[in-house]
Formats: C-alpha cells, sequence, structure tokens
C-alpha cells in the first residue's frame, strides 16, 4: 500500500483549491460557467454580447471584463475534459483510443519522477512501453524507454540502466526509419493538395517515392513503415485511374487485417472501405459501390469529418446508379448533421452544388426554393478557381439551366466560355470525357436546340464517351452525374422546350382566330 499512499499524499497537498472540471450535477447549473456552456451548446452561432447580456443582465465594462475571466475558466475546463472523453466507440479512428493510453501513462509517469515517486513511475513506464510496443507506437517506445533509462540512473541500477539503454537504441534506429518514410510521404501529399499541374508532376516523382518506402519498410518491418507505402499505393493509383487496382488493393489488404496479420490496433478499416467504395465510384460500379457504402457507412462516426467524406462518396453513388430519391435523403442526412458547421467552406460549397443538381434532376422533390437554385447558379463557387476537378460541373449546370430556361443569349455567353475552358485546361488525353461532353453541348446550339438532329449526330460522340475511361485524380475532373445521363437529361429538355414552344404558337394562333 506504500505506493498508493504516497499517491494519496501528492494528489492531496498538490490538489487544485478549485475544482478544474465541470460538475454535471443538477446543482451546479446554478453556476455561471455551466450556463455559459449550454448557451454555447444550445446556439452555437451566438455573439460574445448576446452572451455578455444573457449571464449578467446588461452590457457594460464591469460584465465585459467579468465575462472574459467567465470565458477564460470555461475554455480551460473545457480543456482539461480532453482527457477523459470516451474513446471507446469503435466508429472513431481504432488508433487514438490506444495511442492516447500511452500519451496518458507517460503524463502521469511525467508528474510521478517529477514529484520523486520513483516506484510508482518505473512501474506506470513499464506499463506505457509494453503498450506502445503492442500499438506499434515507436515514438512512445522511444520516450517511455528514455526515462526509464534517466530513472535507473537516478535509482543507481547499472544492470537494468544497459539493458534498457540497448532497447533504447533499437527503438531509436526504427523510429529513424519511420521519420524518413513520413517524411517521403508527406512530400507526395503535399503535391496532392495544391493545383492540377501540380499533381501532374508528382506522377512522375511518385514511383521513386514508393521505391524509397519499399526499402525502408524492408528495413524496419512496422505497422507505420507499411501504412506509408500502402498509402503511396493507393496514390499512384488513384492519379493515374486505375481505379480497378485499388479495388483489388482494398480488398486484399482488408482481408489481411481480418486474418490478423496486420496490427488491429493500428490498421484503419475505415480508410479502407472508403478507398474501396470510391474506386466503385470512379471505375464505373455505381450499383455494387452503393451497396458497399451501405455496409460502410455504420463504421464512421457522424462527429467526424471522415462522415462527412464518405458521405460524399455515398451520394455521389446513389447519384451515379440513378438513386435520385436516395442521394437526396443523404444530402438532407449531411445537412441536418449538428456538425455540419464544423467542415471547411469549400466542403459545404460541394454540398450545395450536389444539392443543385438533385434540384435540377428532380425540383418536385428538393427543399431547394427557386430563387435559391438561381441565385447559385449564377454565382460562381470560390473553390471554382483552382480548376481542381469541379469547374466543369458548375459550367455544366450553369449551361442546361440556361438551356431549360431558354435563354439564349446566355447559351451563347457560356458557349463561349466553354470554349475558352476547353482549350485552356482540356487538352490533355486524359480529360477526353470532358472534351466529348463538351462537344455534345456545342452540338445543341450548332443544330439550333432541335432534339432530333442533335441526337441523331452525337451519336459518334456519345459512343466515344461511353468507351472513354475515368481520369485518374491528377487530372480532377469529378462527373457529379455521369455525362451519359446528362446527355438524356439535354435531349428530354429540348423535347419539352419545342413542346413548349409549339403550344404557345397554337394558343396564338387560337387567339388571331
Amino acid at each position: 500500500m506504500e505506493k498508493l499512499s504516497n499517491l494519496a499524499k501528492i494528489v492531496t497537498d498538490r490538489r487544485l483549491k478549485e475544482s478544474p472540471l465541470f460538475d454535471f450535477s443538477a446543482q451546479a447549473s446554478k453556476h455561471k460557467d455551466y450556463k455559459l456552456m449550454q448557451l454555447l451548446e444550445a446556439e452555437p452561432d451566438i455573439t460574445q454580447l448576446q452572451l455578455t447580456k444573457g449571464l449578467y443582465g446588461k452590457i457594460n465594462a464591469k460584465s465585459q471584463i467579468s465575462f472574459r475571466k467567465l470565458k477564460s475558466r470555461v475554455q480551460q475546463k473545457l480543456l482539461n475534459h480532453l482527457y477523459f472523453l470516451d474513446q471507446s466507440d469503435p466508429r472513431h479512428l481504432v488508433s487514438r483510443r490506444y495511442e492516447l493510453q500511452c500519451l496518458s501513462l507517460y503524463h502521469q509517469v511525467s508528474v510521478l519522477y517529477g514529484e520523486g515517486e520513483y516506484l510508482l513511475a518505473e512501474q506506470l513506464l513499464r506499463k506505457c512501453l509494453r503498450q506502445a510496443l503492442d500499438g506499434e507506437f515507436t515514438q512512445y517506445a522511444v520516450l517511455a524507454a528514455r526515462l526509464l533509462c534517466t530513472l535507473y540512473a537516478d535509482l543507481r541500477q547499472p544492470a537494468r540502466y544497459k539493458s534498457m539503454s540497448r532497447q533504447l537504441g533499437k527503438y531509436q534506429q526504427l523510429l529513424a526509419l519511420e521519420d524518413e518514410a513520413g517524411q517521403i510521404y508527406s512530400n507526395s501529399k503535399l503535391a496532392l493538395a495544391h493545383t492540377v499541374r501540380t499533381r501532374r508532376t508528382l506522377l512522375n516523382e511518385i514511383p521513386a517515392y514508393q521505391a524509397q518506402l519499399e526499402e525502408l519498410h524492408q528495413k524496419a518491418q512496422s505497422f507505420t513503415t507499411f501504412n506509408y507505402l500502402y498509402l503511396i499505393k493507393l496514390t499512384q493509383q488513384e492519379l493515374t485511374g486505375d481505379y480497378d487496382e485499388i479495388i483489388r488493393l482494398t480488398t486484399a489488404t482488408g482481408r489481411q487485417a481480418a486474418q490478423g496479420k496486420l496490427n488491429n490496433k493500428r490498421f484503419d478499416k475505415r480508410f479502407n472501405n472508403y478507398m474501396n467504395a470510391y474506386a466503385h465510384l470512379r471505375s464505373k460500379q455505381p450499383v455494387k459501390g452503393l451497396a458497399l457504402s451501405e455496409e460502410y457507412f455504420k463504421d464512421f462516426h457522424p462527429s467526424s469529418g471522415n462522415w462527412f467524406f464518405f458521405l460524399e462518396n455515398y451520394a455521389l453513388l446513389a447519384l451515379h446508379a440513378g438513386q435520385y430519391g436516395q442521394a437526396h435523403q443523404l444530402l438532407e442526412l449531411a445537412h441536418k448533421n449538428p456538425y455540419f458547421r464544423k467542415q471547411r467552406v469549400a466542403a459545404r460549397q460541394r454540398w450545395d452544388l450536389f444539392r443543385a443538381y438533385i434540384h435540377f434532376v428532380q425540383p418536385e422533390g428538393s427543399p431547394l426554393r427557386l430563387r435559391h437554385f438561381n441565385q447559385f447558379i449564377q454565382t460562381v463557387p470560390d473553390y471554382s478557381r483552382d480548376k481542381q476537378g469541379y469547374n466543369v460541373a458548375i459550367l455544366t449546370l450553369q449551361f442546361l439551366y440556361y438551356l431549360r430556361q431558354q435563354d439564349i443569349e446566355a447559351l451563347l455567353s457560356r458557349l463561349e466560355g466553354l470554349r475558352k475552358y476547353e482549350r485552356r485546361h482540356l487538352r490533355d488525353a486524359a480529360t477526353v470525357r470532358s472534351q466529348l461532353f463538351f462537344r455534345l453541348l456545342l452540338l445543341t446550339v450548332k443544330e439550333h436546340f432541335n432534339p432530333q438532329l442533335c441526337e441523331k449526330k452525337a451519336q459518334p460522340l456519345l459512343s466515344r464517351l461511353r468507351a472513354a475511361p475515368q481520369p485518374g485524380e491528377a487530372y480532377a475532373e469529378i462527373e457529379i452525374i455521369p455525362y451519359e445521363a446528362l446527355w438524356q437529361l439535354i435531349l428530354t429538355i429540348l423535347r419539352v422546350n419545342v413542346e413548349q414552344e409549339l403550344a404557345l404558337e397554337k394558343a396564338a394562333r387560337n387567339r388571331v382566330a
């Protein structure tokens, strides 16, 4: 009981005068700390002035000073609660739970070592080291082993010191290999975040990156180096557009994990499933991908950003499968998620673009008001400026909108924009699908919006479009609704427009008669 007794004395003597955590009991509801947290939870967009008035009844210099102190105190308490979050939900990243256990143990040990409680510190350090090695968290194994060496030197235990020092050397060598692998992967990942031109340059560099990572993994044989190598392989296939190979890779890796050949405390099956479903989308297998997504989606927690990323692909699969009703339900699910506003602006704009497409295809079932839809169509979102995949989708939707409105002047204006865009950004052979679809759009104007002539003369282009492969991510062309389906929609619009014109002509003749 000596260690427990010493621990009790440390905590008793060094405890804070004020509790560092929130009291969630009924009695706590009277305190301003708790009231502020409730107000923030109920109204995330509430302003500081509104909070000040709600808590203190008025706004003056004194209440504002009091609020700043309260705000600081509440923020610190909320930060303290991060130590005690429930990490047991399997829908979160599995490795986080075990990594935080290592961090928690190391933090406790650091405090105990500083207080001179060496016996309990050694016990917890060894536990920390075991957990780090079991989860292949080499960086924490190095920290634990290094502190154990320091502790054994303080305790004058040369045998234990030498043994741990040898282990520390091995962990440091392994960590150096993992750090080098991480640097190589980070270089490639950074290129993906830039322009399409940078992504295409990465295509030439990625084989060398992969060779370096394979060499490092041969030396290290750790999960960390395996994971970097696996990610770079997926990146290469994604950039080149070999989505069938991604399906093969993700399926084989998932099978390895199920057989226990990969560390189950580190392998993220959610990412693996995400890439598998995404590859089905890009390889023109939307029906199969949609079925897989229905199974995979339950593994994502709604508070996670990955939930939204997966749902984007899920919705796109529904759109590509022609399941517009299901796509609409998925979009509404995203907007109803209380964490929706946590996404970056570009991500929220993508959801707006998806919703606009669904509204255009099925306006009768869309919650989007016509006025809002019209405003969106005439305003190009910010993310379209970087030429990373949604410009074609935006230009296409604008063209379809003005085609349905029979606004010839606006159509001719968009026509010139389409020509310029094709000359500047669709010159590569890998962008052939977008090139062909743009020619179909130009055909409608050239044939004076005649549905019969358009349908007849489009056949050669349509045949080539059906045979054309999906481009890789290096070319960032993303079809929200497949071009083939959009062309059929265009023909329907043209027929409806002709019928409306005939009806107007008939009505005019009847009025004259």
